[in-house]
């Protein structure tokens, strides 16, 4: 890797624009992939937190959209109060994205006009992960921070990756990793005693997509969420030939939350990616300080391998995990941890041992 990439960490990434639709555009993206269709970005993206709840204690868990006053709108009993005819099963996130503009269109109309309507205050309300079950896989990249990826370089049991790879490093969690914003990370440490931490920023896809523009690949994303890929690092890195996906996998080793917001409610230049283990911040990140921005991981995770909507992507953590410290960190029954992403939420995750 030459030193004119490692310079790009030092300077701000340019702001993504929308594509517009105009002849020499069409002619240029048809010229790199004729198959790719040129997309507008979601016409509803405007800022909404969008969260999958329980409202009522062993009720079914179902949309809510959380509003700035910290009020909560049950969007099926809404819906129903108004004889508004749904584009999407209102107990389903993944069905809301995939409806797309419509979809949006009547929870941008619900979330404008809350005149008569029964508000519940947010902590009467119990979030669970706004995905609460994934359809596939979670995507993953790696080492999408310089500083992590040097930092670890002594710690590694793998010492044959000596320099930052030219193109991101993928792998998968599986979908029983899923788990809520504030809900217990279950810790056996007849498995391991190596759990580990790493803030991330997860990007929800919000359209099916394969081969997509590096310069279209924004106008694919529906939102985002907090992510905490947690990990067992021994298991990660010592066991099964040093392949990931299992020590990234164990059951709770992926809450995400406290809801997804819409795209246009981000600058993602003005995000930081905050991790604290019982009040002690361990890891604070900016969004500028990523090796592959957003637009390259959609390019190049789409390319040959199709998205589909409410796919999932976590960006990759910033330094300050816990194996690469001296001495090394690791998670605890009865630690609490604090996973951050300004201007989206806050998810507070402490660790169980299960008996």
């Amino acid at each position: 890797m030459d030193q004119s990439r490692r310079d790009l960490l030092k300077v701000s990434a340019a702001a993504v624009g929308s594509v517009l639709m105009g002849a020499q555009q069409g002619a240029s993206a048809q010229s790199k992939a004729a198959s790719q269709q040129i997309k507008l970005p979601l016409a509803g993206q405007t800022g909404i937190r969008l969260a999958t709840c329980v409202f009522k204690a062993e009720a079914a868990p179902r949309i809510g959209i959380v509003l700035s006053n910290g009020r909560v709108i049950d969007v099926e009993s809404e819906a129903k109060r108004q004889k508004l005819k749904l584009a999407f099963a209102a107990n389903s996130m993944i069905s809301l994205i995939a409806s797309g503009d419509a979809g949006l269109a009547q929870i941008k109309a619900l979330s404008e006009k809350t005149a008569g309507m029964k508000l519940l205050p947010l902590d009467q309300v119990r979030l669970i992960s706004p995905i609460p079950k994934p359809e596939r896989n979670i995507y993953c990249v790696g080492w999408n921070y310089l500083e992590h990826f040097e930092e670890g370089r002594d710690a590694r049991a793998d010492k044959s990756v000596a320099t930052l790879p030219d193109h991101p490093v993928f792998f998968t969690k599986g979908t029983h990793t899923m788990n809520g914003p504030f809900d217990p990370i279950p810790y056996d440490a007849s498995h391991t005693a190596t759990a580990d931490w790493e803030v991330e920023l997860a990007v929800v896809i919000g359209r099916k997509g394969r081969n997509i523009l590096e310069e279209n690949a924004m106008n694919y994303v529906y939102g985002y969420s907090v992510y905490n890929d947690t990990t067992a690092r021994e298991v990660q890195q010592k066991r099964h030939g040093g392949q990931w996906f299992k020590g990234k996998s164990l059951d709770g080793y992926g809450p995400m939350g406290p809801w997804i917001i819409t795209a246009a409610g981000i600058k993602l230049d003005e995000q930081r990616m905050i991790c604290r283990v019982n009040g002690v911040e361990k890891q604070n990140g900016s969004y500028k300080q990523m090796y592959f921005k957003i637009p390259k991981i959609i390019a190049e995770l789409s390319r040959g391998l199709t998205l589909e909507a409410g796919d999932i992507i976590a960006t990759g953590t910033p330094p300050g995990v816990g194996f690469a410290r001296k001495p090394p960190e690791f998670l605890k029954p009865g630690d609490v941890m604090e996973t951050e992403i300004s201007g989206i939420g806050v998810m507070r995750n402490t660790i169980v041992a299960e008996s």
